[in-house]
């Protein structure tokens, strides 16, 4: 896939880090079929249910990452001999973080299900089992190994086989009417394959994960890094999550059309990921060697990503209600409106992401976990006031103002102050007019 010409890019390179976009975009259309099947398959409630289970585990999950993955590339490329002590010291960091989190997971759930007025039926079975399908993502280190090389392709093809192995399992399930507990089982043996499958790849490069060892000192050093980022990505997925966790006080359905709505307004986000992971060494060289091209880099970055996303958002915004009822056969048309507010979440997440890898490169790790915090704690006040008057539409409001406050945060401090105006001026194209009108 080839993007734009954007002015202060290498072509050449620029395409070089995005030419494994278009397998990226196979692998997340064809998970978005996948559940949208599993959506129409399984009706409201009880997608409500798998909703509810899947987003209490990812606001765990965010705890297992450690928030090691930039600083594992980081340390790579600065350290290449050291390469199986920091890959082993993040692994067994990880491992032993997530088997930990597997009953905090259940007890979590069992409290919440205990003090609920409105708990539904028992969803024990099914939080474990998501937890244990998260625990095999302690594996993803060797993704930001390869992420440091600048070969990315080689997870993205184990991914897409994994995808498509278990898209297959989750049709064949939904042919045969196969209880909810077996769509679950089926998250679980994806966790599996995609771990084994990284092994097998990083073992066929010529490496060995077993020459890989644990340093204590590594450990505490990397820690102590990212402990900021840590907190950051809880509260990230609290301030993603959380919304579903806290409809589930409503009912099932209540989060099950919800859910429709914002699993269709999320599909998207992997593009700036993708866009940004890809660009990220090449904006810490620049960094390196040439502080203008750096700044430059951004800007464009930020101009790209808008330019991406504020046309995505109006047609959704127009066309959202008719969306929902054409995709869900009719069983989710109040997801609706909630799915045309939603969307425009997606800009903010866009220029969010960017801008989070410029604070790592900058070493403001501090100020991502304030900003996310503030978006997190924006969320949960709003949805308090708003979910009990408006349900889902509450919820998405909450939602899309929270995304604002965590992306905009950099103009409170100082010395972000100027990455919070570039993204304004890319937000309301003063920079796309500026470079039309000097041309």
């Amino acid at each position: 896939m080839k993007l734009p010409a954007i002015k202060g890019f290498d072509e050449e390179a620029f395409n070089k880090y995005l030419k494994n976009t278009g397998w990226v975009m196979f692998g997340k259309a064809l998970s978005l079929i996948v559940n949208l099947l599993i959506a129409n398959y399984l009706g409201p409630i009880l997608f409500g249910d798998l909703s509810f289970g899947l987003s209490l585990v990812a606001i765990l999950a965010a705890v297992g990452t450690l928030g090691l993955d930039t600083f594992i590339i980081r340390e790579i490329i600065h350290e290449p001999s050291k390469r199986d002590e920091i890959l082993g010291t993040s692994l067994w960091l990880r491992m032993a973080t997530n088997a930990v989190l597997i009953p905090i997971a259940i007890g979590i759930y069992l409290i919440s299900h205990h003090l609920s007025s409105n708990p539904g039926a028992p969803l024990t079975v099914l939080v474990g089992l998501l937890a244990v399908a998260s625990f095999f993502k302690s594996f993803n280190v060797i993704d930001a190994y390869f992420q440091s090389q600048v070969q990315s392709k080689y997870v993205v093809h184990v991914q897409n086989i994994c995808l498509i192995v278990t898209s297959i399992l989750k049709i064949v399930i939904i042919s045969l009417s196969l209880p909810l507990l077996y769509i679950v089982l089926a998250y679980v043996l994806d966790g599996l394959i995609l771990a084994t499958g990284l092994v097998i790849t990083y073992q066929k490069r010529g490496f060995n994960i077993f020459n890989w060892s644990f340093d204590k000192q590594r450990a505490k050093s990397l820690l102590k890094e990212s402990t900021p980022l840590i907190l950051s990505a809880v509260m990230v997925s609290i301030y993603m999550k959380i919304d579903v966790v806290m409809l589930k006080s409503i009912g099932s359905k209540a989060v099950g059309i919800y859910s429709a709505a914002q699993n269709l307004s999320e599909a998207w986000y992997f593009i700036p990921v993708a866009i940004v992971t890809s660009v990220f060494p090449a904006l810490l060289n620049a960094r390196k060697t040439d502080l203008e091209r750096y700044q430059k880099r951004l800007g464009n970055l930020y101009d790209l990503l808008v330019f991406i996303s504020i046309p995505v958002a109006l047609f959704i915004s127009f066309f959202g209600s008719w969306i929902i009822h054409i995709i869900y056969s009719g069983k989710y048309d109040g997801a609706g409106p909630m799915l045309s507010i939603h969307i425009w979440s997606g800009i903010f997440v866009f220029l969010g992401t960017a801008s989070s890898q410029y604070l790592v490169a900058e070493g403001y790790t501090k100020i991502s976990f304030y900003r996310t915090a503030a978006g997190a704690i924006v969320n949960i006040v709003l949805n308090l006031w708003l979910i009990p008057k408006y349900a889902g539409v509450g919820a998405s409001l909450a939602t899309l103002i929270a995304c604002f406050v965590s992306t905009f945060y950099l103009l409170i401090i100082p010395k972000t102050r100027q990455q919070g105006i570039m993204m304004l001026k890319s937000l309301f194209l003063v920079t796309a007019f500026q470079k039309i009108f000097k041309r």
